[in-house]
């Protein structure tokens, strides 16, 4: 590079601060508008530029000036954000592991022999085992990100088929050691989901950005199981590249670096601590020009780094790895299908045109002229009978209503039977009987 260019680097870098304001200004709303960006007010917009400046100067040196870097950053989705704030935004607490706290024991400790020689290059999104790039939002539940990505891998690599799988169920509910959206681990939600016998569907139990009290019925939908999980052990790095060779892993990195926050694509390699404060999916691996990465799917949205993925550096020399990579690893294990799904609720019972009763109800008659029903109301008992009285109703197996006793009858044999009926008030609906006592007459 000749004098000129570092010429015209330097005075774009060090012009008077009015002339910079202005360019970043026109930057910054255009910024706006590709990532539909507003604000609250005239004075928040105003802050929000001179974060945008200072950030576009710090990416603009890394570009410019750290000509040898592997990586390159950009004025991503988070460029209007403090490092402050993105971290408190983006970052729960990745819990410390306590095997001690499982009732089952201590996880299978992986057992990969080294004699395993893995493939030179994987990449499991190529195999269809790797679901879109979520976006976990401001809610610090990248631990949940992370397990469900693990699973929704093995669970396509055994069964053939990818499903989504429901984030907001673990945030929710998985609340004995993992801590929602203020930070959790991906061994705990893996031993949650081998308790409960499995997790639902994302599209049945989609994310909502924070918080909410666990969905009880959502819960008991097992959409998907696990059979266990396993740890990579800590800080070997031929042993996780055997375990990802075979299917996507779970992660925990050190995260909330500046440059981490504003990447953008090519090679990562730091500088970044080994203090692990965020969880990722590894979903393949490669090499570039003879430099060996990682492929690291985030959830930050597809508007940060490579379309919501990352490179990042392999094969550093540090058995830790670059921010930690390779400290805290494991996966799921599965051997077999999935359960049945449940059969499908029904649908309401038909009336006539316009009138219809809830799924397991009975239609009855109320006001009938020349055989033509005008008037419909619902009895609780499915395939019921209706008493002539249109205010009353038993049940299938007692078919013979006794409105003058409030009974109902039937004659199994050479004796009766009796049910009582409980009378109610009407309010749309018939009564049924109550199971308030029977009675042989003879």
């Amino acid at each position: 590079m000749g004098w000129s260019h570092w010429f015209l680097i330097l005075t774009l870098c060090f012009q008077i601060p009015k002339s910079f304001s202005y360019l970043t200004s026109d930057l910054f709303d255009t910024w706006c508008k590709e990532h539909k960006k507003t604000y609250s007010s005239e004075q928040e917009k105003l802050y929000r530029l001179k974060v945008f400046e200072d950030n576009y100067a710090f990416v603009t040196h890394h570009n410019t000036v750290m000509v040898n870097s592997s990586y390159t950053l950009s004025l991503n989705a988070f460029a209007d954000l403090t490092h402050h704030e993105f971290k408190a935004s983006r970052f729960g607490r990745l819990a410390s592991k306590d095997l001690s706290r499982f009732d089952s024991g201590s996880p299978i400790e992986d057992q990969s022999s080294d004699a395993f020689e893995a493939p030179s290059s994987v990449d499991w999104r190529a195999s269809g085992a790797v679901t879109h790039v979520k976006d976990q939002g401001s809610c610090g539940a990248c631990w949940a990100f992370s397990a469900t990505g693990a699973m929704e891998g093995i669970n396509k690599i055994v069964t053939g088929t990818l499903v989504s799988l429901s984030e907001q169920e673990l945030v929710d509910c998985d609340r004995s050691y993992n801590n929602g959206c203020n930070g959790g681990l991906m061994d705990y939600a893996f031993e949650f989901v081998v308790k409960n016998q499995g997790i639902d569907n994302e599209e049945d139990y989609p994310f909502q950005g924070g918080e909410r009290t666990c969905n009880e019925r959502k819960l008991n939908q097992h959409v998907v199981t696990i059979d266990g999980y396993t740890d990579v052990p800590p800080n070997k790095e031929k042993r996780l590249l055997q375990a990802v060779a075979t299917q996507p892993v779970s992660v925990g990195i050190c995260g909330s670096e500046r440059t981490f926050q504003l990447y953008s694509k090519g090679i990562f390699d730091g500088p970044c601590s080994t203090a692990l404060d965020h969880a990722v999916l590894i979903v393949g691996y490669g090499s570039e020009k003879g430099v060996d990465y990682w492929i690291v799917r985030n959830s930050w949205g597809t508007r940060w780094g490579m379309s919501g993925y990352m490179h990042m550096l392999r094969n550093s020399g540090n058995s830790a790895g670059v921010c930690g990579i390779n400290m805290l690893a494991s996966y799921p294990t599965k051997t077999g299908p999935n359960p049945s799904p449940p059969p499908p609720s029904p649908g309401p019972t038909k009336c006539d045109l316009f009138t219809s009763c809830s799924p397991g109800e009975t239609c009855c008659c109320t006001k009938k002229v020349f055989g033509i029903c005008f008037s419909w109301k619902c009895c609780e008992l499915n395939s019921a009978v209706c008493c002539k009285d249109g205010a009353h109703c038993c049940p299938h197996d007692y078919p013979i209503c006794d409105i003058r006793r409030n009974k109902c009858i039937k004659k199994p044999g050479n004796g009766t039977m009796v049910k009582e009926i409980e009378k109610k008030g009407l309010s749309g609906k018939l009564d049924g009987w109550g199971s308030l006592h029977k009675v042989w007459n003879m």
